[in-house]
């Protein structure tokens, strides 16, 4: 069976000189024999797709704590609609949309419980601190499957561990995913708060809407044309200087208006502090951990990174439900 071996040479065939072809990966921290069906990065979509990790993404927070409706955007949904932007993107550049694809499904697999709240939590109490990015590639890498990880390629954790503004990817692949993830938040998050009522359409600059559109379709439209026609032949992913400037001044107005707005954020001090609780009581009762988190203290790894494993990994639902078990009477607690 040579499905796979031909899969290669249509990317060899097919895709831009500049793609990130599979053949070529630099491989994985454990050697596999190869799937007869697919290259590795599908594999490692594949992967990614099923794990655990990646289920617990539809209960987790993306902006909105507790929100009154099934409209909004969850981690999950904003995973899936940067995967798109993404694959859009790549397709039209012909650039690897199965590398594209897995590390945009696997970017935010590190994201904590009530969303970036709780990703500060744990970066000002956890002695070495606490970012989403290394924290999604510490899944992949020891924390899935019991402990043995997902091995993936190298290109795949690079993708995830370098998609935010600070930082850089090494293939055009993961630079797709890096900007594919900021045209996804703007968009969805105006979404959401227009139908939070935190802000009307209106509200956004006018300079911002004439140059980006004053829809989210119409926004969507701009950015990833921008991209495509601003890529085309080149060995980078970038937009025009007016486009560019636009999405930054965007992103500055979300800052102010949005994610520190109390209506948004009305419930982030009682997160964090539910949050910060429970990682003190984890790491004064460790025996109430998982065996997996356990067995992880013995062979070396430090108690508080542990703890904070543990509870990164949590659901909002769930960091509640144990919150409420801890903490309070059980006649207060709801059935």
């Amino acid at each position: 069976m040579l499905i796979r071996e031909n899969m290669e040479l249509l990317e060899r065939t097919y895709l831009s000189p500049f793609a990130a072809l599979s053949q070529n990966s630099r491989g994985r921290d454990r050697e596999e024999t190869p799937c007869d069906i697919r290259p590795v990065f599908q594999r490692d979509r594949d992967r990614i797709l099923h794990c655990k990790s990646f289920r617990r993404l539809k209960h987790k927070t993306q902006v909105f704590l507790t929100p009154r409706g099934d409209h909004y955007r969850t981690r999950l949904t904003h995973t899936l609609e940067v995967s798109q932007n993404a694959r859009t993107i790549a397709k039209a550049l012909r650039l690897n949309e199965d590398l594209v694809e897995a590390i945009a499904l696997g970017h935010d697999l590190g994201h904590t419980p009530f969303g970036h709240a709780g990703e500060h939590m744990l970066n000002e109490i956890c002695e070495g601190g606490f970012r989403h990015n290394e924290q999604s590639v510490r899944i992949v890498e020891k924390l899935e499957k019991g402990g043995r990880g997902l091995n993936l390629t190298w290109e795949v954790r690079d993708g995830m561990m370098n998609h935010q503004t600070r930082l850089m990817p090494s293939t055009m692949e993961g630079k797709i995913v890096r900007l594919s993830d900021k045209i996804a938040y703007i968009n969805h998050d105006i979404d959401d708060a227009i139908r939070g009522r935190v802000l009307s359409e209106k509200d956004i600059p006018a300079e911002y809407r004439e140059i980006l559109g004053d829809t989210t379709r119409k926004r969507l439209n701009t950015f990833i044309h921008n991209i495509i026609t601003n890529s085309l032949g080149k060995n980078d992913i970038c937009m025009s200087e007016e486009v560019e400037q636009a999405m930054k001044g965007l992103r500055k107005f979300m800052f102010q208006n949005v994610y520190r707005n109390p209506v948004a954020k009305g419930e982030e001090e009682r997160a964090k502090d539910l949050l910060s609780r429970l990682f003190i009581y984890y790491n004064r009762y460790t025996d109430r951990l998982p065996r997996q988190y356990l067995q992880m203290m013995e062979q070396g790894e430090e108690k508080e990174r542990v703890v904070c494993d543990y509870i990164a990994g949590m659901t909002d639902r769930y960091a509640i439900a144990k919150f409420e078990e801890y903490f309070m009477p059980k006649a207060w607690q709801v059935n």
